[in-house]
């Protein structure tokens, strides 16, 4: 319904990358290219700034995203609103989610979706990353929602939402006096890890390898499978862990827990939902645009 231009800017400026919104869009670089240069003549503005291979929005470009995405949810209302008069969608939809997903974010959004959708029945299975592409894999769930680096070939990855891993501890370490540490300060501390196959591990892991700290330089104390137990042991120790800021915000309210910001260490993702490359069902795709119709944003 919506002019395909606009959709394409839309992706560019949440993306910041030419290459990568075009992959998204399944069209062509220069085809993304021709758009863009299309709206700014239109408009007679420049929506980005180019610095080398980077790109910026510039205060044009922000003021047409901010109505983009205005445009759009009024477009996915129309689109809800409409389909929940017809009393025919009816059906079953399985979902898997990784654990901090399935703990911290996905509950609320799906309160909402059920108050719009009464007659879909939802299943939800929990577990890692690893878990959840293979559930996917062997069709025992329609989407799923990871944390995960990893990539199949048979799965498509869309982003969801941003978040942070975070270092963090119990409010009454006193381990830690400065504002914040350094990376060799990091190999000193006791740690407790995520299990193997955890998505969030694999993100922790990665993030220290590109700034030169090996995993195996690390003092682990204890290896558990979620963050509840996470943050269980950290309150009655003195340990450290990363851990999604998702996952804390109530603790860091109540102060049961702190964040300790280390030097030269920015961890940030994606979650993605997945399916299954070239399927196609209209539950599923109603589920998709309704949990990408809120600009989850941290």
């Amino acid at each position: 319904m919506f002019d395909f231009r606009l959709k394409v800017f839309h992706t560019v400026a949440r993306r910041l990358n030419f290459t990568k919104a075009a992959e998204e869009l399944f069209i062509t670089q220069p085809a993304v290219t021709k758009h863009i240069h299309e709206i700014e003549i239109f408009y007679k503005c420049k929506l980005f700034e180019r610095n080398g291979t980077k790109i910026k929005l510039t205060k044009a470009g922000e003021v047409l995203l901010k109505h983009t995405e205005e445009l759009f949810n009024v477009y996915r209302n129309i689109e809800f609103d409409l389909a929940a008069i017809n009393k025919n969608i009816k059906g079953s939809i399985k979902l898997g989610a990784s654990t901090t997903v399935a703990q911290y974010i996905l509950p609320k959004y799906l309160a909402l979706f059920k108050q719009k959708f009464s007659d879909i029945n939802i299943e939800l299975t929990a577990g890692n990353t690893e878990h959840i592409e293979s559930l996917l894999a062997e069709n025992k769930i329609d989407v799923g929602i990871v944390e995960g680096q990893s990539r199949r070939h048979h799965i498509k990855y869309t982003h969801f939402i941003k978040d942070e891993i975070v270092l963090c501890t119990g409010s009454a370490n006193k381990a830690i006096k400065k504002p914040a540490i350094t990376l060799n300060d990091l190999q000193e501390l006791p740690l407790i890890v995520r299990e193997q196959g955890s998505g969030s591990l694999e993100v922790v892991v990665s993030a220290l390898k590109k700034v030169n700290v090996k995993f195996s330089q690390l003092k682990i104390e204890i290896v558990l499978e979620s963050s509840e137990s996470i943050k269980s042991y950290l309150a009655n120790s003195n340990a450290f862990a990363f851990i999604s800021v998702h996952s804390i915000l109530k603790e860091l309210k109540s102060n049961e827990l702190k964040i300790v910001d280390v030097k030269d260490l920015n961890i940030e993702r994606y979650f993605y939902f997945i399916t299954q490359q070239g399927d196609s069902h209209h539950l599923k795709e109603l589920f998709l645009k309704f949990m990408s119709s809120d600009n989850f944003k941290l």
